[in-house]
């Protein structure tokens, strides 16, 4: 990634409110809308932001602190779910901060490289995010339909190797979104860019890229990063289900849906703030209404998900509470 990022260096002019510059031959400066233009809600967007973003790095902080520190959570379901909670501090980390100086300055404006930069740390974790919730959903697959295998098919070499093929992945996915932005066929002065930060769709979308390779690099990673893991979590869901209609025991029925009722709590989350953003670009025109409905799964979802695991997982809350007891 390096290496690519390397071959955009170039010099970035400051900050500028005068829209109506002569063309040159720099590589233009990329100004993000603003949510809100009243300088009453300023001070309300900056508190809702910055409290949001310390709920996310304290819940999520808490999942990994309290994996790691309780030796019954050393399963490869808790292993993943630390992994899934250190992603999405990453994830909200590429976006929130920059909001938050936004806000304060005024001024939503990032250099070319930096929206290069931003753009593939939020492809990186997004697809992280979207691969660990598939291989969560084959964890539960395996711990239901196949509990007399689990401990030999999830063994720890198994979830090293699952793991290291979810950033594999995502490397291969960012490399896929390359091929697009390097594609530039002019520059502008500016570039405005109808979201709040610099995340793929938005950068393929705006006309500075070849549309014809854009529309084809963004098929192909829909299909293969979008496509391909749902279809992994509907099949491992409908073995799940499938294996606890056949259960005989009521009791054993809620006990095995209690296992993955958080994971499928998120997955239902995650995938329905993803689509609703989608129909909401598709059926509206305006650059707000895109930006609000992108604050669901960017913002609202991680910080989220610990909260889901913490309050619906029994493991979980005994093992806060042995952490709580030690410290008070």
């Amino acid at each position: 990634m390096v290496p690519l990022l390397t071959t955009f260096l170039v010099y970035s002019k400051r900050c500028s409110r005068n829209k109506n510059m002569q063309n040159t031959t720099f590589v233009p400066e990329f100004h993000f809308i603003q949510l809100s233009e009243d300088p009453d809600l300023q001070p309300v967007l900056f508190g809702l932001f910055l409290s949001t973003y310390i709920l996310t790095l304290f819940g999520n902080l808490l999942i990994i602190l309290t994996v790691s520190s309780d030796s019954h959570l050393h399963t490869p379901m808790y292993f993943f779910l630390s992994n899934l909670s250190m992603v999405d501090i990453c994830f909200v980390s590429i976006t929130v901060p920059r909001v938050i100086m936004d806000i304060q300055t005024q001024c939503p404006v990032i250099s070319y490289v930096g929206c290069l930069t931003q753009m593939s740390l939020f492809v990186i974790f997004g697809c992280m995010d979207n691969m660990l919730l598939a291989v969560m959903a084959y964890d539960r697959f395996v711990a239901i339909c196949h509990p007399l295998y689990y401990q030999v098919i999830m063994n720890p070499s198994h979830c090293g190797v699952l793991l290291l093929g979810c950033y594999l992945l995502s490397l291969l996915q960012l490399l896929l979104h390359y091929v697009a932005v390097l594609k530039i066929s002019n520059y502008k002065d500016y570039i405005e860019v109808s979201n709040f930060f610099c995340g793929s769709s938005e950068v393929l979308k705006l006309p500075c890229f070849d549309t014809v390779t854009s529309n084809i690099v963004r098929y192909c990673i829909g299909v293969l990063f979008g496509l391909l893991p749902v279809s992994g979590i509907i099949f491992s869901y409908f073995k799940i289900v499938s294996s606890i209609i056949r259960s005989p025991s009521s009791s054993g029925k809620h006990k095995t849906f209690s296992t993955c009722g958080s994971h499928l709590s998120i997955v239902c989350m995650f995938y329905g703030t993803a689509l609703g953003v989608y129909f909401t670009s598709s059926l509206s025109h305006s650059a707000k209404s895109n930006a609000v409905a992108s604050l669901m799964y960017t913002v609202v979802t991680p910080m989220l998900n610990p909260f889901i695991y913490s309050l619906r997982n029994k493991d979980i809350k005994t093992a806060l509470r042995k952490i709580l007891s030690r410290a008070f």
